[in-house]
């Protein structure tokens, strides 16, 4: 991996480095598939805003 360049998000660097892999055959296509989808999804957590309606947890 490069090391970031003054100004350039390393985030997007990384997704970048992930978009120009390319599958060798279907099962791996798939892999690389379910790690968007775990990124996606443990990002749509951390930015879950919502609050516990429930008072008994305070």
């Amino acid at each position: 991996m490069s090391k970031a360049k003054a100004g350039t998000d390393k985030n997007l660097q990384n997704v970048v480095a992930d978009l120009d892999q390319t599958a060798v055959n279907s099962h791996h296509a798939q892999q690389i598939q379910q790690d968007t989808n775990d990124r996606r999804h443990q990002d749509s957590l951390n930015h879950d805003k919502t609050e516990d309606m429930d008072p008994s947890h305070s």
